[in-house]
């Protein structure tokens, strides 16, 4: 028992890690999402790449005026903050996660164990938000591209998300992972201590 408790917590520090590791990349790479500009006016083909914190100048780099302040920009101005936010919050949360695994791992505390597992679930909430609220921001900044250029010149513009993205979508999967394990564990040292209770009788 003592083995596979070991062994559990072990894999929970190396997901945890690794969680980190993905998500701070993500927040500090510049490829969230890629855009292919193929029109006519250009000699070349132009790759944009667009980062976390550029976000908000760089997906619409095809306007040449600056857009009005309407509700709506409002409104994506709004989501962007929100995601500035989520984001690096989820960041540090992994990081006082990551101090209360090792902590109640070393205790073999149950109660430690379950708050620092449900810690990283709660990260994991945050993390995917963050991404989903930025995969629909980016999707109404396209269409608001789309209204001022019009369609035929937006058939030309290819876009994609980037491998930054990927890296914080495998954070989040990561997260999961690691807040399981540490329950996993939990459960684990909770029987421990009840068949070390019960083996003298």
């Amino acid at each position: 028992m003592k083995v596979c408790f070991g062994s559990v917590v072990v894999t929970a520090g190396l997901t945890g890690i690794l969680c980190f590791c993905f998500l701070a990349l993500a927040i500090g790479t510049e490829y969230w999402y890629i855009i292919d500009d193929t029109r006519l006016n250009h000699t070349e083909p132009e790759h944009v790449h667009s980062g976390f914190w550029g976000v908000s100048e760089d997906v619409e780099p095809f306007s040449e005026a600056p857009p009005s302040f309407s509700e709506s920009a409002k409104h994506m101005q709004n989501m962007h903050n929100v995601i500035a936010i989520l984001l690096p919050l989820s960041l540090v949360l992994v990081v006082f996660g990551g101090i209360c695994g090792l902590v109640s791992s070393l205790a073999r505390s149950r109660a430690l164990l379950n708050s620092a597992g449900s810690f990283f679930l709660l990260c994991s909430l945050l993390t995917l938000s963050g991404v989903s609220l930025y995969i629909s921001y980016s999707q109404q900044a396209l269409e608001e591209t789309e209204r001022r250029m019009g369609p035929e010149q937006m058939a030309l513009v290819h876009t994609s998300f980037g491998w930054s993205m990927g890296m914080a979508w495998l954070s989040f999967i990561l997260e999961v992972i690691t807040g399981l394990l540490l329950l996993l564990a939990a459960s684990m040292a909770q029987l421990s201590q009840y068949q070390e209770t019960v083996a003298p009788i």
